[in-house]
């Protein structure tokens, strides 16, 4: 165990089957292995650190995600180089990603802060920054 380290996140998911399509190869390609896998949940493992994700309860699905609202802004992953950014950033918009500040990439965290930002499916803003 290593102190302070994150353990896990669990996020709940408004549709398991196209969360999975879209994290799963990100994951996979930064470096996460599969880790669990159940009727209503995904997870992911990196070391000593897990993401899931977990199917909402319908009663709770009517409230849609904003990451403006309290909670959650944005998950944010470590790449192995600035290439491996740009090649995550081509192929997500040829996928048809939602992708976010376009117009600053790859600068939109600021000077020397090589990162490119999108949405999951549920607009989780999630960001890959280069070392």
């Amino acid at each position: 165990m290593t102190k302070g380290f994150l353990h896990h996140i669990e996020i709940n998911v408004a549709n398991l089957q196209e969360t999975v399509q879209f994290w799963e190869g990100l994951l996979l390609q930064i470096g996460y292995r599969e880790f669990q896998k159940w009727d209503r949940g995904r997870s992911w493992k990196l070391a000593n650190t897990y993401i899931v994700f977990v199917q909402v309860e319908e009663k709770y699905a009517k409230m849609p995600y904003h990451r403006k609202h309290i909670g959650l802004n944005h998950i944010a992953f470590h790449a192995q180089s600035r290439e491996q950014v740009d090649e995550m950033a081509r192929k997500l918009k040829s996928q048809g990603v939602k992708m976010l500040y376009e117009e600053r990439y790859p600068y939109a965290g600021g000077n020397g802060h090589y990162a490119v930002f999108f949405e999951d499916p549920n607009r989780i803003k999630v960001e890959v920054v280069s070392p």
